[in-house]
């Protein structure tokens, strides 16, 4: 009985963490900040990506900032669930992790991650395809352009690329920074919020803690 009882207990756990999350993180990053930095990157094998904003990742988050992680073991990543979307996430979704691959364990640690605690109201083919259709949503490079804030190695206050961003995309965004080996700050990471449902961007209850001076510079790529 009390066997019975911690099974119970442990199953109850498992399904609570996969289904209680409050909004996620869409993030975007700009590839010349990854790439521009110690670490360096490698280009996917299907070559350099084009010179846009890419997505990083759809990601579970609670309202007090934490976040939860590998929700699901028993639910792992299957490239067959996105076989007719590959295409479409190796240009918009691609890898610079080092050594150059095909992105299949970048999307696969996203899934395993993240993807596993919105299991609840996604699965693993609507996780990626919902990342994919917010991105169509949020053009940030175009917000950005449109406000004459260009990949130009220029440097550009952090304030001015925010309400580039909120009139662009109609939502205040999050930004995170980086260095590259000069120890230059540059623009690196967006942060917008979506509702649970993974469709519809939303205001951020909260956002990261990041750090970032009052002028980045947004570095060619």
């Amino acid at each position: 009985m009390k066997a019975l009882f911690l099974l119970s207990l442990s199953l109850l756990a498992v399904v609570s963490s996969a289904q209680d999350f409050d909004f996620f993180y869409f993030v975007q990053q700009w590839p010349g900040s990854y790439c521009d930095t110690k670490r360096s990157c490698c280009y996917p094998v299907t070559g350099k990506p084009d010179p846009i904003f890419t997505i990083h990742g759809l990601w579970p988050n609670y309202n007090d900032g934490s976040y939860p992680s590998n929700c699901d073991r028993q639910n792992d990543f299957d490239a067959r669930e996105i076989e007719d979307l590959e295409k479409t996430m190796q240009k918009y979704w691609p890898t610079l992790a080092c050594p150059s691959s095909d992105g299949l364990k970048f999307w696969g640690h996203e899934w395993d991650k993240h993807g596993t605690c919105a299991e609840s109201q996604l699965d693993q083919h609507s996780y990626f395809l919902s990342a994919l259709n917010l991105y169509k949503k949020a053009n940030i490079l175009k917000a950005l352009q449109d406000a004459g804030i260009e990949p130009d190695d220029r440097y550009y206050s952090v304030e001015s690329i925010k309400q580039a961003i909120k009139r662009g995309v109609g939502f205040t965004p999050g930004l995170e920074c980086n260095k590259d080996e000069s120890g230059n700050q540059q623009i690196s990471e967006v942060y917008l919020c979506v509702d649970t449902s993974g469709q519809e961007f939303i205001e951020c209850p909260t956002f990261p803690r990041i750090s970032c001076r009052k002028e980045v510079q947004f570095p060619s790529f």
